[in-house]
């Protein structure tokens, strides 16, 4: 009951006393700036497109008008057609890691929980490659089922990943951690070898996927994905009180009335979910959903019925950022994406690693 009692102290501190003024205050700003950041980076890339032109392009789009390629010119074609179908990709899949983020580190109540360092993502990866290997989702009938492999393998990781771990009722962050990185070696095995008796231009194509790229999807594809995407977000939004209250522990949680064991199985449904949906989209994109919600927290406490929604903002934000990095810093080459996110969120992941030690000295 301590721990409570300090959990709850710290809520105090950190601002968790949440009234709908400051709720209003931080996520409509939050919004405005999302949309901000997505408008200024639909200028950059290989071609440098002005805010007049992007302007020009998005007026019809918003008022149901008639988009006229030819008057416009190429360039408003390209902003419509590549920069905005992926900038909102982008936002969705990074929005998606946050959440996902958020969520498993208040079911595991640990902060380097992340659907990438425990290898979730390589299980979600893993279904999807086996998807890609017998054709599946390579049709617009068939394209809302490539997500669904994603899900069932990023579910059996997580499943796995829990039961390794696990010992007496706990949930050591060593054994988490080192789980994580074993089964991730392992589902990269076999993610290889699938990749090894692919033909050559498909076998290129999944490589590049998986070190996480944002190509530009259409926009029937898109409007899939953000049905997998905003769904489960919003559904993981309706279960930020029950987030609260797991992060005190499970006895708290179920002397609370809370049934804590059907909880975590949709919890662990949802996160495995989502998950898949983003892999099947994006590939293996790193360390967004611990990095965020941990950055997140610091800035705005730990009640999660701010915190999932202000972190699924600045994820979207984040990924938005780092893909626009990628696509212009070498222009007219692109780097992957998860290239960018590894190198933020790398040392940031150490940081936290030695903060937890020190602290346990």
């Amino acid at each position: 009951m301590e721990s409570s009692a300090g959990q709850l102290a710290q809520w105090k501190h950190s601002g968790a006393i949440l009234t709908l003024q400051r709720w209003l205050a931080i996520i409509g700003g939050l919004a405005v700036a999302s949309l901000a950041v997505c408008v200024l980076c639909l200028q950059f890339g290989a071609t440098r497109i002005e805010m007049g032109t992007i302007a020009l392009a998005l007026r019809p789009l918003l008022t149901a008008g008639e988009f006229d390629a030819a008057g416009l010119g190429a360039s408003a074609i390209i902003m419509v057609h590549i920069r905005l179908p992926r900038i909102l990709a982008g936002f969705l899949v990074g929005g998606s890691l946050a959440s996902v983020g958020v969520a498993l580190q208040a079911l595991l109540r640990n902060p380097l929980a992340d659907p990438y360092v425990l290898g979730v993502s390589s299980g979600a990866a893993l279904g999807v490659s086996l998807a890609m290997l017998f054709g599946i989702g390579t049709t617009l009938a068939l394209l809302p089922t490539l997500p669904l492999f994603g899900f069932v393998g990023g579910l059996l990781s997580l499943i796995l990943i829990y039961r390794l771990a696990q010992s007496q009722g706990r949930l050591p962050i060593q054994s988490l951690l080192l789980a994580g990185v074993i089964l991730n070696a392992i589902l990269t095995a076999f993610i290889m070898f699938i990749t090894s008796i692919m033909e050559p231009n498909r076998s290129a194509g999944l490589m590049a996927w998986l070190m996480g790229s944002l190509t530009a999807p259409g926009y029937a594809a898109l409007a899939v994905f953000a049905i997998y995407a905003v769904g489960g977000v919003a559904i993981l939004m309706q279960k930020t009180q029950t987030l609260n209250v797991l992060t005190l522990g499970e006895e708290t949680a179920r002397s609370l009335g809370i049934e804590t064991e059907r909880v975590k199985k949709q919890l662990v449904g949802l996160t495995a979910l989502l998950t898949g949906a983003v892999v099947s989209v994006s590939g293996m994109i790193g360390f967004v959903g611990m990095v965020v919600p941990h950055a997140v927290r610091m800035l705005v406490g730990s009640d999660h019925r701010l915190l999932l929604p202000a972190s699924a903002l600045v994820g979207g934000m984040f990924l938005v950022v780092s893909d626009t990095i990628a696509r212009t810093i070498l222009a007219p080459t692109e780097i992957p994406v998860g290239i960018v996110t590894a190198l933020a969120g790398g040392p940031f992941f150490l940081y936290l690693l030695l903060w937890r030690k020190n602290r346990m000295m």
